[in-house]
């Protein structure tokens, strides 16, 4: 089954769109990365993201106005992959649309809200959209997140030591999976949410992140500001636990920076990056991880990936391509998992990783052009993930193709 899975992060940066040919091979879900695309969001569009996210005020019409603005985006990203990656033949769709709000009292989760709807995707595409992946979880009494963990579970299993799946997004999230006991995942608490916000913020406007790590690379770090930011009562909760720009936006870094100011932007860039980078650092550790597998934006920046293999001395710590899926479009790859596995009748979440009282069958499903059509439901739950390359007559050469790199930096390997 030839699926496209569509995935926007809370930096709300661009649509990340991949594909994959996965089929179930015993207890093992095989697949063949086929490519994956990048394509920035319009920029009217990313403002109106921005505007409605916490603790901005909105109002039910600028949600509705999103929610259709955003579905058209993602069609119109659907679209380009089904030509651009399957050679115009996909079967279907997995949409994850733009989280703008993740509900939490007390560390319980009340309720997540994704925009974009699939009616569009569906429409553009003829094909069946998988969506609205979190919600169940949820109601199953879990976090809703990190929804890839299933997948990281599947591919970390049997590595040798602790293994542990980082994605660095505008949140950072850890699925720790040691080889005799369950798996737990976890946000750790900002990656570039604070990093953006602070880029935005002095420059007025002008950039929206840190190009290359360099501003961070030219600051020092002030202890004090650091000090204080790890003062955050959520690092101390123990895991399952999420988090989200509902925590850290803006005004919770103007509020620090009120007590603790520092001056100079490159300073405060170099004071966030070190804060994530202990705070992924402390997770590790207080897990025993003895590999650490980094994917997602933040891999792109030189000053956070070295941050973070200072913080973890004696821990290897690579990125995904090493191990077959490309960082970039990891966690696109994710939710085409996720989805293929709801239409083949299987769970995809991990309860001690979600906190859920038990694992669920994800998401809501939009028909396309034609009825309804589900494969059987499958008799056996993968419990590994094996990548292979993709047949010849499949792959799509040039820019789009997204297969792992020989090139990209081990960090370290020890």
């Amino acid at each position: 089954m030839r699926v496209i899975g569509l995935m926007s992060g809370t930096s709300y940066d661009a649509i990340e769109a991949a594909a994959a040919e996965l089929r179930l091979d015993g207890d093992e879900l095989v697949m063949s990365l086929l490519g994956a695309r990048s394509l920035p969001w319009p920029e009217e569009l990313r403002h109106g993201i921005g505007a409605v996210l916490p603790p901005a005020a909105t109002t039910v019409e600028a949600v509705c106005r999103l929610d259709t603005l955003i579905g058209q985006a993602f069609a119109d990203a659907a679209v380009d992959a089904v030509e651009a990656l399957c050679s115009g033949a996909a079967d279907l769709v997995v949409s994850h649309g733009q989280t703008v709000h993740h509900w939490v009292e007390d560390g319980t989760v009340r309720g997540t809200l994704q925009l974009g709807r699939p009616a569009w995707i569906a429409e553009a595409t003829g094909l069946p959209v998988v969506s609205d992946l979190r919600s169940r979880d949820v109601a199953a009494g879990g976090q809703g997140a990190p929804l890839v963990s299933a997948v990281d579970t599947l591919l970390l299993r049997g590595r040798p030591g602790v293994a542990a799946a980082l994605n660095l997004g505008g949140i950072a999230n850890v699925t720790v999976v040691p080889r005799a006991a369950d798996p737990v995942a976890f946000d750790t608490g900002p990656a570039n949410a604070l990093l953006d916000a602070a880029v935005r913020h002095f420059t007025g406007g002008t950039r929206h992140y840190d190009e290359d790590g360099r501003g961070a690379a030219a600051g020092r770090v002030d202890a004090g500001l650091l000090a204080l930011l790890l003062e955050e009562p959520y690092y101390r909760r123990p895991a399952p636990k999420t988090t989200g720009k509902e925590l850290f936006h803006l005004p919770y870094l103007l509020a620090a920076l009120a007590a603790r100011p520092v001056p100079e932007l490159a300073d405060v860039l170099a004071t966030l990056t070190r804060l994530t980078a202990v705070t992924v650092a402390d997770a590790c550790r207080a897990h025993g991880v003895t590999e650490l597998v980094v994917s997602g934006g933040g891999t792109r920046n030189p000053a956070l990936m070295s941050a973070i293999d200072a913080e973890l001395p004696g821990v290897r710590v690579l990125t995904s391509d090493a191990v077959g899926l490309p960082a970039d479009a990891k966690e696109a790859l994710a939710f085409a998992v996720l989805g293929f596995l709801t239409v083949h009748g299987l769970p995809a979440t991990v309860p001690s990783c979600t906190g859920a009282r038990h694992t669920s069958l994800l998401g809501s499903i939009t028909p396309g052009r034609t009825p309804l059509d589900l494969p059987p439901p499958a008799a056996v739950a993968p419990t590994r993930l094996r990548i292979v390359p993709a047949p010849v007559s499949s792959r799509r050469l040039g820019s789009s193709q997204c297969s792992p790199s020989t090139t990209s930096p081990a960090w370290r390997n020890v």
